[in-house]
């Protein structure tokens, strides 16, 4: 049999000691639960080791093959530019080795079952009774880019977090480089009418960020004492995490980027829509369309499913 290829975890660096000793404890989680294969980590930026010295460690084993796993969760210039730079250059000084990557991490149905549980830890805290989900406005807070996809990916998270969940709204802020900052984002979320809201950050661990986001946000909330505002931690080095990195790293290894299927309904179990899963598909006319004047609405389309309830 031939051995499988090593995995390489790509991040995004931290000034904070202890979000960087987090990631590296998380690599080293994941070593132990693959004894089968070399696992190594590094940073792009801001924090040892860098990305550079994991694959040298990955060499010196005898490693040829790996995957590269960007501990993201969105594909900003970091994933798209950086990661692909930076294991190209390794490449020419490392002639032999080679390597596919992986995909970023969210919004995976995973991860936003962790978030909802961060969402009712908060609540749980708080002083009130966690009480209905329907008076809950979350302010979701992504890092923030100059990449308009990669902020349209926070939207994205926020959107699949709101559907099925039963709370008021979802909104989203940015910490840096994308507005809206957090306090108008909670401005935002007091004018369509909230009450109780809570901020949650979208981060994996802990950082520089993630405290700035918790500072501003208690910033906000003594300068609006009729609002309740609490705050939610960031993702966590969860169980869910690990097993979204191991699938990133079996999908790069098989070469099985596909269409997003994370979130699709027809192939996950998202709440509220749970009996959508593995329905067979049927050609759809769409009642908008210019020739189609059967008058029947969605009927035939729901119709069509009907055995599969």
């Amino acid at each position: 049999m031939t051995t499988p290829p090593a995995l390489l975890i790509a991040g995004h660096g931290t000034r904070d000691d202890a979000g960087a000793e987090a990631f590296r404890d998380f690599v080293r989680e994941l070593g132990a639960r693959h004894p089968e294969l070399p696992v190594a980590g590094g940073f792009i930026e801001l924090s040892p080791p860098p990305l550079g010295e994991a694959v040298t460690e990955l060499v010196e084993q005898g490693v040829r093959r790996f995957a590269a796993v960007p501990l993201m969760l969105v594909s900003a210039g970091h994933a798209k530019g950086d990661i692909p730079a930076a294991l190209a250059r390794e490449k020419e000084r490392h002639p032999g080795i080679s390597y596919t990557y992986g995909r970023p991490l969210g919004p995976h149905p995973a991860l936003l079952n962790v978030l909802e549980r961060r969402l009712d830890e908060a609540l749980g805290s708080s002083d009130r009774s966690p009480g209905d989900r329907s008076e809950v406005t979350v302010l979701l807070v992504g890092r923030g880019s100059t990449d308009p996809d990669a902020n349209a990916e926070v939207h994205k998270a926020a959107r699949l977090l709101w559907e099925g969940r039963g709370y008021a709204g979802v909104e989203t802020a940015f910490v840096s480089l994308a507005a809206p900052d957090v306090p108008s984002g909670l401005d935002r979320c007091v004018r369509l009418g909230a009450r109780r809201i809570v901020v949650l950050p979208y981060f994996l661990f802990t950082g520089i960020l993630p405290d700035r986001v918790r500072h501003q946000t208690e910033g906000w909330a003594a300068a609006h004492p009729d609002v309740e505002v609490l705050s939610a931690d960031v993702i966590g080095p969860e169980p869910e995490l690990l097993d979204l990195v191991w699938e990133r790293y079996e999908e790069a290894v098989k070469g099985d980027l596909r269409m997003n299927c994370d979130s699709c309904v027809y192939r996950i179990a998202l709440p509220g829509f749970e009996d959508k899963v593995g329905m067979p598909q049927q050609p759809h006319f769409h009642p908008d369309d210019d020739d189609h004047h059967h008058g029947h609405g969605h009927g035939h389309h729901h119709g069509a499913h009907s055995h599969a309830h």
